[in-house]
């Protein structure tokens, strides 16, 4: 190496340590504005999984160069995740089966990796540590069809104190070291919000004289379009709930909840919402 490989390569360095410096500043200032909502918004909703959706989808429209559009996800989840946690506690359930199910990695993934986390054995234990306020969100196995998990009834119901499916991991690409293709969902009990790019997850008690095409057609002729049934589970001999996703954000109030129901009346005893979550941006 020449003297002046060495001199250029030197500059080159010091150019690195000032965007760094720069980098640094920048992260501290977005502490600073962080907290100054906080003191805002006093008690306010802390975790905004749709807020946090919006921030990273306008982040990847704009991403560019050879720089990893993943590895810029997992910073920002990083920072996301600590700068919430200055907010307010911010805990997690995982539900682990066994070790190395990759659950764990899933979460820390989308909500830090120095977030405190508890793990579980029963995906219900995990649904129940979330309903009981003893962590702020819990991860969960996705259903499938006529699975042995059944987690997802435990959010079934009206009252404003159940928590709801709020997001889908990962967001972004499969996690590091990963090529399964392993998905969960993340339930809390916080407010649903839009993004502009959502799923929203119903479960619908019918009768089981009502097919599953029949149920299709009905929701698509009041602008509720399914694109998935996850799962089905039975109530009584003549009853069963309906786990489906919907394209579309649909909140509880939603007028064509209430015209399903009327088209669906004496086949269906109840349509919920319970949950929403933004789609995920393929890699």
């Amino acid at each position: 190496m020449t003297n002046d490989d060495a001199a250029t390569l030197d500059t080159l360095r010091q150019e690195i340590d000032r965007i760094d410096d720069a980098i640094h500043d920048l992260i501290m200032d977005r502490t600073a504005l962080v907290e100054r909502i906080r003191a805002a918004k006093g008690n306010g909703v802390v975790l905004r999984p749709a807020r946090e959706a919006a921030i990273l989808r306008r982040l990847l429209d704009r991403h560019e160069g050879h720089f990893p559009a993943a590895s810029m996800v997992r910073i920002w989840r990083e920072m996301i995740s600590a700068l919430t946690a200055l907010q307010a506690p911010l805990s997690l359930s995982v539900y682990m089966p066994e070790r190395g199910a990759g659950y764990l990695s899933l979460a820390r993934d989308q909500y830090g990796a120095y977030t405190q986390t508890h793990t579980y054995a029963s995906a219900g234990q995990v649904a129940r540590a979330v309903m009981d306020g003893q962590v702020s969100v819990g991860i969960l196995p996705m259903p499938h069809l006529d699975d042995a998990q059944s987690w997802w009834t435990m959010l079934v119901g009206a009252s404003p104190d159940l928590p709801r499916i709020v997001a889908r991991l990962p967001f972004h690409g499969p996690g590091p070291g990963r090529g399964d293709g392993l998905e969960a969902l993340a339930v809390g009990r916080l407010p649903l919000e839009a993004t502009g790019d959502d799923v929203t997850v119903l479960a619908v008690e019918c009768s089981n004289d009502m097919s599953r095409a029949g149920m299709r057609s009905q929701l698509e002729a009041v602008g509720l379009a399914p694109n998935h049934l996850w799962d089905t589970r039975e109530v009584t001999a003549d009853s069963r709930i309906d786990l489906i996703a919907v394209e579309d954000f649909v909140a509880a109030d939603d007028p064509r909840l209430q015209f399903a129901r009327d088209r669906l009346s004496g086949d269906v005893a109840y349509i919920h919402v319970i949950g929403a979550y933004a789609q995920p941006r393929p890699v």
